[in-house]
């Protein structure tokens, strides 16, 4: 019997078991991403100076190797619907997923630059997963361990 190793996907996330959470998937073979909807319906204001994004749940959470990250991107219909990721892109470290204070649960962060609220529905696609590798320099030491969620590797 040949044991199988898991190397990257998706689960749900804690508190989202019975939500009726759909796992990503990519629409056809070349796709790079996989396409993620939102867990619940969440209203985005239109953006005023000086407002915070908002955080639209997915209901997931996503393991990869060690050497590999994910990104959160939007889709390429998302400005024309009036959804721009507050920080473009959002990188996610492999060790986001199930850390001591973690479990993984990951958001997408939009601006809303119409001139009217936005409805996301649960159900809705929301962005994008792609995994990626990474490459590391030849001086590079980092040896800290993830204790958190969200922005925890700014904590010191």
């Amino acid at each position: 019997m040949v044991k199988y190793m898991r190397v990257r996907g998706f689960e749900i996330a804690k508190g989202y078991e019975d939500k009726d959470i759909h796992l990503p998937v990519r629409k056809t073979k070349h796709s790079a991403g996989y396409d993620v909807e939102a867990a619940e319906d969440v209203l985005i204001p239109s953006f005023k100076l000086g407002c915070k994004p908002t955080l639209i749940p997915t209901g997931l959470k996503a393991y990869c190797l060690e050497d590999e990250y994910y990104m959160l991107v939007n889709r390429s219909s998302g400005p024309k619907k009036g959804l721009v990721m507050c920080n473009s892109i959002g990188i996610i470290d492999s060790d986001y997923y199930g850390n001591i204070d973690n479990d993984g649960h990951f958001y997408f962060q939009y601006y809303n630059i119409l001139d009217h609220d936005i409805v996301i529905h649960k159900g809705d696609v929301i962005g994008q997963v792609i995994f990626q590798k990474y490459l590391l320099c030849d001086d590079d030491n980092a040896d800290g361990t993830r204790v958190g969620g969200f922005g925890s590797t700014d904590k010191k």
